[in-house]
């Protein structure tokens, strides 16, 4: 079922499908994590991931997806979003973000988080806490009644009390059937804004955060997107569905 808006409707049996996808997304994010050690290239990462997918007899979101050629997005430091697994080696003091997405029985999940390698600095420290924060701020906004921009304005407003500046370029969006589904979720705007929210909609979002400008730019890849500044840069993505009782997290 669609809303005016093109917003699809989960009914209860998609909402279960879509509850097991979740488990099974944030079991593989979980097991992958542990796997990080200083000295790993983003590839050896990704073919962690792909291990890991296929043990759980489900298939990669991201491989093939408009070409894209890893089943992860891994973006270090000063990387945003979108980075394909590559040479790039990993070290103490880095930042590295995981975006994975999965289709479990035809329906999609996707998840992000973004892990400390060693000993990071506290302010990148702090990002990651203001970022992570941010997201469960978001989330918590996503309920009956409520509308869209209530969980971009959650995000943002808690972002910049920090002091860090949240990404305009990139937003997170619906999920369910398809990867990307109406409508998109900016994490910025004001409050009271955009289509009300309803029981059954399903939600992928995903504050992406920067110590510096909020500015992005895409490299010659034509995937990889880093700060402008090249200061770096988190990103957490849940995805969530809204409930009678509130917001519920399937990645959890």
């Amino acid at each position: 079922m669609k809303t005016s808006k093109g917003i699809r409707i989960k009914n209860a049996n998609e909402v279960d499908i879509l509850r097991k996808a979740g488990k099974i997304l944030s079991s593989i994010v979980v097991q992958l994590q542990g796997s990080l050690t200083s000295g790993m290239s983003t590839k050896d990462i990704d073919l962690k991931a792909e291990e890991l997918i296929r043990q759980n007899k489900v298939i990669s979101a991201f491989k093939g997806y408009r070409g894209f050629p890893g089943v992860s997005c891994i973006s270090v430091n000063e990387g945003v979003v979108h980075g394909i697994p590559g040479p790039r080696v990993v070290k103490d003091g880095d930042i590295v973000s995981l975006d994975i997405g999965i289709i479990y029985e035809g329906y999609y999940s996707d998840t992000a988080v973004t892990v400390p390698i060693g000993n990071i600095s506290p302010k990148t420290r702090h990002l990651l806490e203001v970022t992570q924060a941010s997201l469960l701020l978001g989330i918590e906004q996503a309920r009956v009644g409520n509308r869209l921009s209530d969980i971009s304005f959650a995000v943002q407003s808690f972002v910049e009390m920090h002091g860090f500046s949240v990404v305009r370029d990139f937003v997170g969006h619906g999920i369910g059937r398809a990867l990307h589904e109406e409508p998109e979720i900016p994490n910025y705007g004001r409050p009271g804004e955009g289509p009300e929210l309803k029981e059954g909609m399903v939600f992928a979002i995903e504050p992406m955060v920067n110590i510096g400008t909020h500015r992005t730019r895409i490299l010659g890849d034509g995937w990889t997107v880093v700060t402008e500044d090249g200061k770096p840069s988190a990103h957490f993505e849940h995805t969530i569905v809204i409930t009678s009782k509130g917001p519920e997290i399937l990645t959890q």
